[in-house]
């Protein structure tokens, strides 16, 4: 499993525009200065969200780009495979390469490698914008908390 900056981009892109539409349709350029994300490259993510009915958008002057749903409709993991985002544990070789193909100790670990799939696939689809949005998200006991970020 490995994210690529398309999907990392993608959610923080998406999140900027979920929290910024309230002062009305938002410019990639604005998500760019704010972002610090390169305009060309946006430009580039933002034509396959809006193929996948991420957003809608309206062109010409005072344009720009609002959620085309409502932010609890769209599940992260949603926004991840619009870049086809690979969030299987097992496609990167973790379990994969790391024995004698075909033994039982391998079968045995990929059957934990799946699990661990599973279990990711899960969370993102039951994770949605809104509850990145809203900072509702717990972080784990087990891993240091990144949420003392304050916001500007």
């Amino acid at each position: 499993m490995k994210l690529s900056t398309k999907g990392r981009y993608a959610l923080v892109s998406l999140v900027d525009i979920a929290k910024h539409q309230h002062q009305g349709l938002v410019s990639i350029a604005e998500v760019s200065r704010r972002q610090d994300i390169s305009l060309a490259y946006l430009e580039q993510l933002f034509s396959k969200i809006r193929r996948n009915d991420l957003v809608v958008s309206t062109r010409g002057h005072g344009g720009g780009y609002k959620i085309a749903r409502d932010a609890s409709a769209i599940s992260i993991e949603e926004i991840l495979l619009a870049f086809d985002e690979n969030i299987d544990a097992l496609s990167t070789g973790a379990g994969m390469k790391g024995g004698a193909c075909g033994s039982i100790e391998q079968v045995l670990s990929n059957k934990m490698w799946e699990s661990l799939s599973a279990q990711v696939h899960l969370y993102l689809h039951r994770t949605t914008l809104a509850d990145v949005i809203d900072d509702s998200l717990s972080p784990c006991p087990a891993m240091p908390s990144l949420s003392e970020f304050e916001e500007t």
